[in-house]
């Protein structure tokens, strides 16, 4: 495994491996990498000949009042995942070689950031897709890989991808659970023993939401007032969303039809959690980007 922190060092050792016909797979992170983070670097693993890891906390999608300082970080622990995962290159850059300058030219998401997590976070998903389209630029992937639980991230991804004709694959990566169903982030550690013991109450109100489209509810505002009172009625958190909508194009809708995606964000005391499940109208989940 060589660890690399600039770009063209790096962009010229893929340079290389591309011209002998190797494949890429790539995982972007912001690092303290968990079981959910490995699913991805797994995948990528099985599916390529190179694995590039890239760790860097990208200043330009948090906002003023967010937890940029705070995120968690822990270098060592991520180098170990690496290299159980077996990845070739963990590319760390610093802010400065990313953004040596305040950029001249950033990349703004048009539609599907008035949303779920994009409608309390203004900027987030521009800062999202810039960082990527100077990490795609830098790496040039064959696939790159983007777990489920970030759906919204994810619809945006498949859509920078299209729009900028990134000879890129994308790979969705279904959600890693702890054994009691909470969707693994790495936010959890600032959850509290009373809070983690409720939050996989969080899966278990979008479970019943999709139970209800399995037995033929397809009014959209039902579903999301059923879900809502499960989660007041059972955890402590204060719900930030929970909405219902076509997927990936991210409109409203006011009955489901064709594939959807129930999702949800609770603010706990010292985090914020985010949940989904993916369906078709008949409440099969599934992933198509499209």
């Amino acid at each position: 495994m060589r660890i690399f922190s600039t770009a063209t060092e790096l962009q010229q050792e893929l340079a290389h491996l591309r011209a002998d016909g190797a494949t890429i797979g790539f995982v972007p992170t912001m690092g303290y990498l968990h079981e959910g983070h490995k699913s991805l670097l797994l995948e990528a693993r099985n599916q390529n000949d190179i694995v590039v890891l890239s760790i860097f906390v990208n200043p330009l999608q948090f906002g003023a009042n967010e937890d940029l300082d705070r995120y968690p970080r822990d270098e060592k622990r991520d180098m170990l995942v690496a290299l159980e995962t077996e990845v070739d290159f963990v590319f760390m850059p610093d802010v400065s070689d990313m953004y040596p300058e305040s950029p001249l030219v950033t990349v703004k998401v048009q539609s599907g950031v008035d949303v779920l997590c994009g409608s309390s976070r203004p900027g987030h998903f521009d800062g999202v897709a810039t960082v990527l389209t100077k990490l795609f630029t830098i790496i040039m992937p064959t696939r790159t890989y983007f777990g489920e639980k970030d759906a919204q991230q994810l619809a945006i991804v498949a859509g920078l991808i299209r729009d900028f004709n990134f000879p890129i694959e994308l790979i969705p990566v279904p959600t890693r659970r702890e054994a009691d169903g909470l969707a693994m982030s790495s936010r959890n550690v600032y959850l509290h023993e009373d809070e983690r013991k409720v939050a996989p109450k969080l899966q278990e109100a979008l479970q019943i939401g999709r139970g209800m489209i399995v037995a033929g509810e397809r009014d959209v505002e039902t579903i999301r007032q059923a879900v809502s009172h499960f989660i007041n009625t059972h955890t402590h958190g204060k719900i930030d969303y929970v909405d219902l909508l076509a997927y990936p194009s991210l409109e409203r809708i006011h009955r489901v039809e064709g594939q959807v995606i129930l999702a949800l964000a609770v603010y706990f005391q010292q985090a914020r959690l985010i949940d989904n499940v993916i369906m078709d109208q008949h409440g099969h989940q599934s992933t198509v980007l499209r």
